[in-house]
Formats: structure tokens, C-alpha cells, sequence
């Protein structure tokens, strides 16, 4: 059987990710999950991976994938469902705006972290924090415009990309960040997306709590 090991479903961004993927891809796993900002915390997250990192997911041939696009490729070469469009074009722009996010807007992760229960009035943000909204509302927008016909996702149907934008569509949400009607529209999508509702319930009945992403 295939092992997912999390973090808390509130506040592991990384985690989500691939999680999404594997329900997405119709893949049968267990669920591992490793409470965050304890005493033991690095100690279990060593035994799962010496990246000490989570997600890890370890596979029924007992070989360690620690990376969440990892993951989520692992997941689409074994998909009862496509993770990725099937047209090459979208493919490889999917594959883009999902590295983008990998590997991208520092300041909204940093100043607007994941925390799936909580919803902040709007406020005034850095402009750092408004560049990265702005180049993921045209994103988003430009995504739909293209290829977004047959659904109402990224790529029309789910994929691995919104599997990688989800936590980004909770910051925006928590933070009541400003976008387009377009970016709304896909951002309900995504928070109504059956995968995501099982997360979130998930998420509600958590004890932890995280003051460091406890922030307006």
C-alpha cells in the first residue's frame, strides 16, 4: 500500500498538494500524518525522509518520493484519471504555471500563510505580497481564456496544476486578497472540489494550532 505522510491539514501547504493528487488519480493510500511545531516534530520527520520535510510519500516497493510536484508526477504516471491535459500545449503550459508556483511568490507564502480556518477582513498588503497576486490572477485568467473549456479548472478538467494552486486559493480566501471575477469563479471551483471539502472537514477538527501562521 502506498503511504502519504502530512503534516497538519490546516497549515501544511506542501502536504495538500499531493494529497489532492492521489485522490484525484483514484490511487488507494494510507494516510501518515506528523503534527508540526512539537518537541518530536523533526525527530519523525527525519524517520520519514532525511530531507525532514513533508510530504514524503513511500511507495508499496518501500521507495521514498519526497517532493510534492515529485509526488504529483509519481501520481499521474499511475492516474486512473489524468493528472495532466492530455493536448502537449496545455501539458507543458500546465507543467509551467505548476513549476512557477514550486518555485515561486516568496512573499505571499511567507506573509500569507496557509491556514485553512481562518478568514481575515481585507486589508492593505505589501507590495511584494500585491506583485505575486497580480502575476497569479493573470495566471489563472490566461489558463481559462486558453485551455479551459470542458471545466471549470486551469486546464477545464482538475489537474496536477490545481492540485499545486489549491493552497494558493485558501490564501486568498483567508486573506481576502483582491482578483479578478474570472480568478473567483475558479478559486469556487477548487474550494468545492469534493477532494478539497474531504481536506478541509479534515482540517476543522485539528486540536494544533500553529501561532506563527495565526496571522491577519
Amino acid at each position: 500500500m502506498t503511504t502519504l505522510v502530512i503534516g497538519n491539514k490546516n497549515y501544511s501547504s506542501w502536504s495538500l498538494r499531493p494529497w489532492l493528487a492521489l485522490k484525484a488519480a483514484e490511487i488507494p493510500f494510507e494516510e501518515k500524518l506528523i503534527v508540526l511545531n512539537q518537541p518530536d516534530t523533526r525527530d519523525q520527520l527525519l524517520q520519514a525522509s532525511r530531507a525532514g520535510l513533508v510530504p514524503v510519500l513511500v511507495d508499496p516497493d518501500g521507495m521514498t518520493i519526497w517532493d510534492s510536484l515529485a509526488i504529483i508526477e509519481w501520481a499521474a504516471e499511475r492516474a486512473k484519471v489524468p493528472l495532466w491535459p492530455e493536448d502537449p500545449k496545455a501539458r507543458a503550459i500546465a507543467r509551467s504555471v505548476s513549476a512557477e508556483m514550486h518555485s515561486g511568490f516568496f512573499h505571499l507564502r511567507k506573509q500569507c500563510p496557509m491556514n485553512i480556518r481562518r478568514i481575515n477582513p481585507p486589508k492593505e498588503r505589501d507590495d511584494a505580497v500585491i506583485k505575486d497576486v497580480i502575476r497569479i490572477d493573470e495566471m489563472w485568467r490566461d489558463c481559462r481564456q486558453r485551455f479551459g473549456e470542458g471545466g471549470p479548472f486551469l486546464f477545464g478538467a482538475f489537474s496536477g496544476a490545481d492540485c499545486m494552486y489549491a493552497p494558493v486559493v485558501t490564501r486568498f480566501r483567508s486573506f481576502s486578497l483582491p482578483v479578478s471575477d474570472e480568478s473567483k469563479a475558479y478559486m469556487d471551483a477548487v474550494l468545492n472540489h469534493p477532494a478539497f471539502l474531504e481536506w478541509e472537514e479534515a482540517s476543522k477538527n485539528e486540536p494544533w494550532t500553529n501561532p506563527n501562521s495565526e496571522v491577519d
